[in-house]
């Protein structure tokens, strides 16, 4: 894709902080394990903190990690606390 197509100053990949990689247009994305994936949106969120159910896609995951120490702490259940 040219940059004429894109539109001045619209990037084709774009880093959210803490997030996904926002990559427009038609790309094809390699997942860790080789396998290939096609872009099927406009705009699709491809996974940087490895914790995706629907990996490379992003699923949100990372919204659930402590930034220091990994995973956050899940909250007890009134079964659990006590």
């Amino acid at each position: 894709m040219s940059a004429s197509t894109r539109g001045p100053g619209r990037a084709d990949v774009v880093v959210c902080p803490d997030g996904p990689l926002l990559i427009r247009g038609d790309h094809v994305v390699q997942a860790a394990d080789g396998s290939l994936h096609e872009t099927t949106r406009p705009v699709s969120a491809v996974c940087r903190c490895g914790t995706s159910s629907i990996a490379p896609w992003c699923d949100g995951s990372h919204r659930l990690l402590d930034r220091a120490t990994g995973p956050a702490p899940t909250t007890p259940t009134s079964k659990e606390a006590p």
